[in-house]
């Protein structure tokens, strides 16, 4: 069996998150091998290292180019327009779709079956930040570095841009996931998954109680606005693929797991900023301010630890299938490479519902 565990030199330390840029190892029993680009995976040579960044970077080109084919501009234009201005940005880390696919060749999935649902993740995510955005919600002007959507075409296109994408994800899986390889039961299984992912016990409660007084239900309303796209994404490749349900429940607390500790790191990573540069700007409730900064870096380590933990046997599929899905947690902590180009290392705090 094969055990991961992250191992920061002695000349960092999570104290000093905003700073590190050290790459962490992963110790396989008593063979060490570095990851943040990397990771170890297999058991038939000393050291073989899988490489995140190459990995991650791959699936990008690859997603974007699906995408654009998915979300051809028909009529009326302005409303396809709109929504391939939020789906085709080229800022995207596309985090959801590629924590799908790692988790679905973990069972062995082609990619070419698994591409449908990956492109219809990335369809519900940027629906679901469109409608974040708006004013009557979190009410913001900007995301990667860019105009929002109804900053570009208006309050009430963003909102039928994100109205449209939602069922357009839906419709993307039942049409092109291939029937000779994913029985349809499954591809079911993995619609009724993003129904309950953005519905009303899912990232809509999380939005809801954000708005009205979230710092009394905090926790939920961490996982559910951002851990809940990751839990989706990360059980759908287990569903897509026949895993049983034990795992499909591991996967889908690793996924919220990954997507709450994503965030936190980002919170941390923005008070610091924020102290540095000495400004008054107003905090978005968070981990952060609620607990401050030292609560928040003990809760990064046990969310790190708690994440890993849930991948515990899943080795038994490969060591080299299993290697994304250990990486994704040390990246979501030490950020050691910067996924897009021209992409701040700090993202949009609130995008790290992506992962």
């Amino acid at each position: 069996m094969i055990s991961f565990t992250t191992v920061i030199p002695s000349s960092s330390s999570t104290s000093d998150l905003y700073l590190t840029r050290n790459r962490p190892i992963f110790r396989y029993h008593q063979r060490a091998f570095p990851c943040s680009a990397s990771v170890s995976a297999s058991p038939s040579s000393d050291q073989i290292q899988f490489d995140l960044k190459t990995y991650w970077k791959t699936l990008i080109t690859e997603i974007n180019q699906k995408l654009d084919e998915a979300i051809p501009v028909k009529y009326p234009e302005q409303i396809y327009e709109s929504m391939r201005y939020s789906v085709l940005d080229k800022a995207a880390k596309r985090a959801p779709p590629i924590m799908f696919i790692a988790s679905a060749e973990l069972f062995g999935v082609p990619r070419r079956a698994a591409f449908p649902t990956a492109c219809a993740l990335e369809m519900v995510h940027a629906a679901s930040l469109i409608h974040d955005d708006l004013p009557y919600m979190d009410d913001d002007l900007t995301r990667r570095g860019r105009p929002t959507n109804h900053a570009i075409y208006g309050e009430d296109m963003a909102i039928l841009a994100g109205d449209a994408l939602f069922p357009l994800g839906f419709q993307h899986i039942v049409t092109y996931t291939p029937t000779d390889i994913i029985p349809e039961s499954r591809i079911l299984r993995v619609i009724s998954e993003f129904a309950r992912a953005v519905g009303s016990t899912g990232m809509a409660a999380g939005q809801f109680l954000d708005l009205t007084n979230g710092n009394k239900n905090l926790e939920f309303v961490q996982e559910k606005k951002f851990g809940e796209m990751a839990e989706c994404s990360a059980a759908c490749g287990g569903l897509l693929a026949g895993a049983d349900d034990e795992e499909v429940a591991r996967l889908r607390r690793y996924g919220r797991t990954v997507g709450v500790l994503y965030q936190m790191v980002d919170d941390v990573l923005k008070a610091k900023e924020m102290k540095g540069e000495g400004t008054k700007n107003r905090e978005k409730m968070s981990y952060v301010s609620v607990n401050g900064v030292d609560k928040a870096l003990e809760m990064i380590e046990e969310l790190k630890t708690k994440a890993k933990k849930e991948l515990d046997g899943f080795d038994k599929y490969g060591y080299e299938k299993v290697a994304p899905l250990y990486s994704f947690v040390d990246y979501a902590v030490h950020r050691g490479f910067v996924v897009v180009d021209n992409q701040d290392d700090v993202s949009d705090a609130r995008e790290a519902a992506s992962l």
